[in-house]
């Protein structure tokens, strides 16, 4: 008996589901923790909790969190006493192919620069290496990777040649082929749309991005990566042709085209209005700092008019991990606290937002009990601050985030090491 594709992923999502779904053995009363998280200023905006609270983790998964857990009942203490704790971090847009992309940093290397337990990484590889990240990259990393299918067959293997020049990189069925064989890692397809990566190509990538997540039939959907478009009115045709739930990334950039022109979302001030027009019907804006594409005078003008950020991410890589920006996540994080956003906003763009986005919403971004246990422990290091966009504007602020500690499926990055030790 034959079995539809659709019918197989249903299957394996329903088998994943029921193993992430914290089917474990009760605690009995002489049970103790594997790790509480103890004494730290909690911050969880998928559950409105916000206060002092001790976290108990069991068997990879949130067993409990209470006003007090007694110490003795656990087989290692981590002490959060004056840090705020919050979800694992969820960066929408990083760069975590290694060795495969030509601008990829090992995830595990940035946690203790991001505080991120999920990285997603942003169209590193096309249809004709996403088998190599997935066996040789995810299998080896501690932090829980999912990823964008660059429409382009070889993601940014070419890096710095763009991938687009020649739209016959762009391969449709090759790209839905690699979405649906990888649906449990793979969200959909990544398309860069600046004039230097497709050239005089116009909306045909995008048309075939889109039209690969579609023939994949996993309601995939597609980051649009902009940032020196063509023209005014290629922009406007790509918003408007974003789908509700497809990413805008780089939303807020402010690098010119090839001719040196501003082609982005605001024009003399004003946000286009299809820009308007697309974050109303529901695509999301995302942040992608990067090493060139954000700007404050862009996103003031958008936030003035209603398009303000659905997420926050770092578009960290070799390149933008580099400039004065200093894109890692808490740093991106706190560029937003600058701008006026209250912490618990800022903390949902990069937690619960990114996780609903991402289609798990239920057991990411969150510190419910049975989801799986990422935490990050983070400073709030409050006093003058400067900050600089990625085309020199300059903004003060009075208080910043810092990583102090990260904890992965229940694992400590570093102290208290756990025994026997074990990831996921």
């Amino acid at each position: 008996m034959s079995l539809s594709r659709r019918a197989v992923l249903a299957g394996t999502a329903s088998i994943a589901a029921f193993a992430a779904s914290g089917a474990n053995a009760a605690m009995g009363p002489n049970d103790k923790f594997d790790l509480i998280i103890k004494g730290g200023d909690v911050l969880d905006p998928s559950q409105n909790l916000r206060g002092k609270r001790d976290i108990g983790i069991r068997f990879g998964l949130i067993e409990a969190v209470e006003n007090d857990i007694p110490a003795d009942r656990a087989q290692r203490v981590m002490s959060a006493s004056g840090k705020l704790v919050t979800p694992g971090l969820i960066d929408l847009h990083s760069h975590v192919f290694p060795y495969g992309s030509a601008i990829g940093i090992p995830a595990d290397e940035l946690v203790a620069h991001q505080g991120t337990t999920t990285c997603v990484s942003a169209g590193d590889a096309g249809a004709n290496n996403i088998a190599i990240f997935r066996r040789h990259i995810v299998a080896q990393t501690r932090t829980r990777l999912l990823a964008f299918v660059h429409i382009a067959n070889f993601g940014l293997a070419s890096f710095p040649v763009p991938e687009l020049y020649n739209i016959d990189f762009a391969q449709v069925d090759a790209a839905a082929k690699a979405i649906a064989e990888n649906a449990d890692i793979v969200l959909g397809t990544k398309v860069r749309m600046s004039e230097n990566v497709v050239a005089k190509n116009g909306l045909e990538p995008l048309k075939r991005a889109i039209l690969a997540c579609e023939r994949s039939g996993t309601n995939g959907k597609v980051m649009c990566h902009i940032g020196g478009v063509e023209t005014v009115a290629l922009m406007s045709q790509i918003l408007d042709l974003l789908r509700p739930g497809d990413i805008l990334t780089h939303a807020y950039s402010g690098a010119p085209n090839i001719g040196g022109q501003f082609t982005n979302i605001v024009q003399d001030g004003k946000l286009l209005p299809a820009a308007l027009a697309a974050k109303q019907r529901g695509v999301i804006f995302d942040v992608g700092h990067g090493g060139g594409s954000f700007d404050y005078t862009v996103c003031e003008a958008a936030m003035r008019e209603g398009a303000g950020p659905d997420t926050i991410s770092s578009d960290i890589h070799v390149f933008s991990g580099n400039t004065p920006g200093m894109p890692y996540l808490t740093w991106v994080m706190s560029k937003f606290l600058g701008l006026g956003f209250p912490l618990e906003q800022v903390v949902a763009m990069a937690t619960s937002a990114p996780a609903k986005i991402i289609n798990r919403g239920d057991k990411l971004g969150t510190l419910k009990v049975g989801a799986p246990a990422d935490v990050a422990l983070l400073d709030v290091v409050e006093g003058p601050v400067s900050f600089v966009d990625t085309r020199n504007n300059t903004r003060e602020g009075k208080v910043h985030l810092r990583p102090f500690a990260t904890v992965a499926g229940g694992v400590p990055f570093g102290r208290p090491y756990m025994s026997p030790f074990a990831t996921r």
